[in-house]
């Protein structure tokens, strides 16, 4: 059986922390151990942030830079319109897919951009780790982007891979 759930969010930095507890939760019922736990939170708030920071340049966490008015309708009213973040995961058995994806300016070259140390933002004194970590506490990662257009990141996580060769030995 495959399980879903999409959740679409202001790229604000508060909303980092709400990504990560809505995919610690929605895999809570497969009883992760405190290590899978802690690196899908640490992947999937890689990723938001990338796309809030790089995808949207929203540096202070609120609106676009500029002050550019957004509209009052939807959820809620707001002051300013700082781009969406789409998060969505889904599970089959115990594999854990997420994709995290934005429509902000997207990425010249993935390649480069993936490896470590590598940043375009080195004056907000950004390490460059992002993708490193997510490639590091995740089984998979694909990233696929288009200049102007947005960013796609893809991870996938098997849990629970190691609790059994524990109770092996």
């Amino acid at each position: 059986m495959r399980n879903e759930m999409e959740i679409i969010f202001d790229a604000l930095s508060d909303n980092e922390g709400f990504a990560r507890v809505a995919v610690a939760a929605f895999i809570a019922h497969l009883n992760p151990t405190l290590e899978e736990m802690a690196d899908i939170k640490t992947a999937v708030s890689e990723a938001v942030t990338n796309s809030i920071i790089h995808g949207y340049g929203n540096l202070e966490g609120y609106g676009r830079p500029g002050g550019q008015e957004g509209s009052e309708e939807g959820c809620g009213k707001h002051k300013a319109n700082p781009g969406k973040v789409r998060l969505c995961c889904a599970l089959e058995k115990n594999i854990l897919h997420i994709e995290v994806i934005d429509t902000g300016r997207g990425i010249e070259d993935v390649e480069q951009a993936m490896e470590p140390l590598y940043t375009t933002r080195p004056e907000l004194e950004r390490s460059g780790m992002g993708f490193a970590f997510m490639e590091a506490f995740m089984d998979d990662l694909e990233v696929e982007s288009v200049p102007g257009q947005g960013t796609r990141v893809r991870m996938i996580k098997k849990i629970g891979v190691g609790g059994w060769i524990e109770h092996q030995c």
